[in-house]
């Protein structure tokens, strides 16, 4: 069974970091782009960042650059999120989801590009 399983949201203060994972079971991740989407209550979904399947190319929303990054863990099947500098306008549901097609920078932000999502974890930022 294709799964992807997202953990490490949680209540952070203005400023600080968390470590978002993103474990596949059913599949290989390393054959995918996977991308990190979030969605702000009242909002629409939006594409955060995305490391590709082949060269590990990494694409960023100017929202994120310079605070978030992505990278992957193959031998545990596992993306990581890397939060720095959290701001409370960065308080989401924040999702991973893993495309079998090549992403560019043109792609990787939308959502119908992907084949496979996880369920979400909350992230709060918030003193």
């Amino acid at each position: 069974q294709v799964q992807l399983v997202e953990s490490g949201g949680g209540l952070v203060q203005p400023g600080g970091s968390l470590r978002l994972s993103c474990a596949a079971s059913g599949f290989t991740l390393d054959y995918y782009a996977i991308g990190w989407f979030r969605q702000a209550p009242g909002k629409e979904r939006e594409g955060v960042l995305c490391i590709s399947r082949n060269d590990g190319s990494t694409y960023y929303a100017d929202s994120v650059k310079g605070r978030f990054t992505i990278s992957r863990d193959n031998a545990r099947n596992t993306v990581y999120l890397q939060m720095n500098s959290l701001k409370p306008e960065d308080t989401a549901v924040y999702y991973c989801a893993a495309a079998s097609s090549a992403m560019n920078s043109g792609s990787y932000y939308r959502d119908y590009e992907y084949d496979y999502w996880g369920q979400g974890t909350q992230v709060t930022v918030s003193s």
